[in-house]
């Protein structure tokens, strides 16, 4: 499968209940490359990089997979790939 790049937005209660270290763990665990970062409006920002697929499963766990988060809505655009992240990181 081709390698992208998803730069996603997520709404709701995402902010105060580790949702970031939570994206990072489940990129860690999928291959995905990146980062994740809060926004002073109170949302969280991400750019996921790799396997079409592994990307997908990594924004659906991010929705889902946190029991503390309340997700609202979740918007996504792509990007190019670029391939020059090496990890996923918090910032």
């Amino acid at each position: 499968m081709a390698s992208i790049a998803l730069r996603v937005k997520f709404t709701g209660h995402v902010q105060g209940v580790s949702f970031r270290f939570y994206a990072k763990r489940f990129a860690d665990s999928s291959d995905v490359k990146g980062w994740v970062r809060n926004l002073e409006d109170g949302t969280v920002e991400a750019l996921f990089e790799g396997d079409e697929s592994a990307v997908n499963r990594v924004v659906e766990q991010c929705r889902t997979g946190n029991p503390y988060a309340g997700v609202v809505s979740v918007e996504s655009r792509k990007g190019e790939y670029t391939g020059r992240y090496e990890s996923f990181t918090i910032r």
